[in-house]
């Protein structure tokens, strides 16, 4: 072909070797076929130098490259026997030694062999751990080991009978005494091994059908087999999903690839965050600041800490953290590269196949297929309870493709998302409602209060951050819609962190819209969110009086009513109780005015905090029951999630009226049932009050109470009364 090329060009051996920098001697080799495989980067030259470019180049290069995988192939018995050299700065990693250690050792059936298989993602250093792994475990094998590269993800895997030559030349068989077939080979090999104590590392397997005519039919020898694909049809191997490093163990291993070279510790520690525990963005970070002695460590870590650049800085030479990636991608069907590049838009760090088939623009079960197919490549982590999510470098290079690949399109795919997202929200948020509290046919996932619940935690990073960009989209009025549909259920969520965010989203949406009745009520969730412990009552106050005035001038009677029942909660908090009753009781004559029964409820029980500050606990009572027993008469009127929220607290506050009264039977008995009633509930402030005055009323036997109220108050971020209860146990 060589020869071919060159006389088309019209050149003597000469001239190509002047053009190409390649000597005539190295040409008349390759042309008289003395050298059947020469190096990549010789052929390379060749083919600049000819000018080829599209087939011809690449059959030009891949017959340069047929010919040396047969010159390996074919080399002397002894080569093979030969591990590549581990790299001196290995680090961590140590379970997963003892584990390949254990295997020496294993026992196994009659006629099966001792097979360990590492499995993971791209980048993950499966390699470099087989041959550390290999090197350490030498000794236990008197016949050698031998690594054979089965380059499974490549563009021309290595055939079963190419792989069963190698592996018969390892064993010593002369070529001209190895069997024709691959049957015949692969019986050959397994009689040979039954009697040795070798060590195989197949590396880079690509498929079940590649690795099976490789493994042994028992005896001492082991097997590694390292594979980006889960291999799941396998039979009888032990598996190891390898993971990203700890921080730690990645601090170390770029400390030990730096080698020596001065470092702060904090650009050290900030550079291994951003390589995401993965082995190969470490070694190519780290000789990226080998190379160049007089970059900063801290300015790379600045340009690392840019998502939008952050991929582009994982190249050295030839590694690049992309291209280990792009050999896995391009190994699946068009439809899953679709998936995978599209679930690039999603906000979240994680997602399930619902999310994934309005991402991706596929049916349910084709999204379902190419999931499969991404966690089988490693491009995906199988999470808990169906959910799937990113590595943090996968998806840089996920969405890089979307770009590279639909460009304007791409938007397009980000808007459907966010759209689906939020529309989803407050479907979920709306079983909370008083006045809709029902499936929504569109979403048939969300058929039920608990199935609401369940999504709205499961997926709030996704659509908090559907807020987020549909407010720099300006979808105003899905934006408000979701952030009205969270008041009610936000009670159920109390200490979650993102409620100041949610309803200040909302009244931006408001105030883009032009919607001041809508400004309002989300001033008023806002205040709310202001009462909630630590209570900011002057923030409270700023709120109320800002949302008092938008919904007077705009005539919303039920928002001007909540500015009066939240401005009573912060006068509470401010010790007012007197001017906090009064107005709470002009809250509670407005709601009851405009039927709002739910609303009316909890105002009755705001009083009765008034009252019993003020020392009132007679008259405190008395509101709290009227509030008991509205929320449990089903004539009443309130919505059921809603009765069903109201009324563990009003049995607290009955309680502890009741404690205050000195009728402590009664009291435990309302408690008891209250904190029972609680548990279906996220904890909250309220939960853990509750449990803190049952400890204190059982004497003796309130241990427990206080060791779970300490808790509540733990997870709820409240120190003070964690410590608190833990001093009174």
């Amino acid at each position: 072909m060589l020869r071919g090329h060159r006389r088309a060009a019209r050149l003597t051996l000469e001239q190509l070797a002047e053009a190409s920098g390649v000597s005539a001697r190295t040409l008349s080799d390759i042309e008289r076929g003395r050298s059947r495989g020469p190096q990549h980067r010789t052929v390379t030259a060749l083919a600049d130098a000819l000018a080829l470019d599209g087939d011809a180049r690449t059959h030009f290069l891949e017959l340069a490259r047929d010919g040396r995988l047969e010159d390996h192939w074919n080399r002397p018995a002894s080569g093979l026997h030969e591990l590549p050299c581990g790299v001196a700065d290995f680090t961590g990693r140590s379970r997963e030694l003892i584990w390949m250690s254990d295997l020496v050792y294993t026992e196994s059936a009659p006629g099966v062999g001792v097979v360990g298989l590492i499995t993971g993602s791209a980048g993950l250093g499966k390699t470099t751990l087989a041959v550390r792994a290999a090197h350490t475990l030498l000794p236990s094998f008197p016949d050698g080991a031998v690594l054979l590269d089965l380059f499974g993800l490549s563009p021309r895997p290595l055939p079963v009978p190419d792989a069963l030559r190698a592996l018969l030349r390892a064993l010593g068989v002369p070529a001209q005494r190895i069997p024709p077939g691959a049957h015949e080979r692969a019986a050959l090999y397994r009689s040979l091994m039954r009697d040795r104590r070798m060590l195989i590392v197949l590396d880079n397997a690509g498929s079940e059908e590649q690795v099976r005519p490789l493994l042994p039919g028992g005896g001492a020898s082991r097997v590694l087999v390292t594979t980006r694909r889960l291999l799941a049809g396998l039979e009888g191997v032990r598996r190891l999903a390898l993971g990203p490093l700890q921080l730690t163990e990645s601090t170390h291993l770029l400390a030990g690839i730096l080698n020596g070279r001065a470092v702060d510790d904090t650009a050290l520690t900030h550079l291994a965050e951003k390589c995401g525990g993965l082995p190969l963005a470490l070694r190519i970070i780290g000789n990226r600041l080998l190379s160049r002695p007089d970059w900063d460590a801290a300015e790379l870590a600045a340009r690392l800490a840019a998502e939008e650049h952050r991929l582009d800085q994982f190249r050295a030479g030839d590694l690049r953290i992309a291209g280990a990636f792009m050999m896995s991608y391009d190994h699946l069907a068009p439809s899953a590269q679709q998936v995978f590049r599209r679930l690039a838009a999603v906000p979240g760090r994680d997602f399930d196949a619902a999310l994934a088939s309005v991402a991706g623009g596929l049916p349910l079960g084709d999204a379902w297929e190419a999931l499969d197919d991404l966690v089988d490549l490693g491009l995906l982590q199988d999470a808990a309870a169906g959910r799937y999510r990113f590595h943090d470098l996968v998806r840089l290079f996920a969405r890089d493709r979307l770009q590279a690949e639909e460009g304007d399109a791409a938007a397009v795919v980000r808007e459907r998302v966010t759209a689906w997202l939020l529309r989803t929200a407050t479907a979920a948020g709306r079983w909370f409602e008083p006045g809709y509290g029902r499936a929504d046919p569109d979403f048939p996932a969300l058929g039920s209060p608990e199935e609401a619940e369940d999504w709205l935690q499961a997926n709030v990073e996704n659509w908090l951050g559907a807020l987020r960009s549909g407010t720099a989209a300006g979808q105003h009025s899905l934006v408000l819609d979701c952030a009205e549909s969270m008041h009610w259920f936000s009670d159920r969520w109390t200490h979650a962190p993102h409620w100041r965010e949610v309803f200040g989203l909302g009244a931006q949406a408001a105030v883009a819209l032009a919607d001041p009745a809508q400004q309002a009520t989300q001033l008023n969730y806002l205040a709310w969110v202001n009462w909630v412990p630590p209570t900011d009552p002057e923030a409270m106050l700023r709120c109320t009086a800002q949302a008092l005035e938008l919904a007077e001038s705009s005539g919303a009677t039920a928002q001007v009513a909540a500015a009066h029942d939240y401005t009573s909660r912060a006068l509470l908090a401010l010790e007012r109780p007197a001017e906090a009753a009064a107005s709470a009781a002009v809250a509670a004559g407005m709601f009851q005015g405009v039927g709002d029964i739910d609303a009316y409820v909890q105002v009755l029980s705001q009083i009765g905090h008034c009252r019993r500050t003020e020392g009132r606990l007679a008259e405190a009572l008395h509101q709290y029951r009227t509030a008991l027993e509205l929320i449990d008469d089903e004539r009443s009127g309130m919505t059921p999630t809603i009765a069903a929220q109201c009324r563990p607290y009003a049995l607290m506050r009955i309680g502890q009226c009741l404690a205050g009264l000195d009728r402590r039977a009664e009291a435990v008995t309302a408690l008891l049932e209250a904190v029972d009633l609680m548990d279906a509930l996220q904890p909250n402030f309220r939960q853990a009050e509750a449990l803190e005055t049952l400890g204190a009323l059982l004497d003796d036997d309130g241990r427990p109470y206080y060791e779970r109220a300490a808790r509540t108050y733990r997870q709820i971020g409240d120190e003070a009364g964690s410590l608190r209860c833990e001093a009174a146990i």
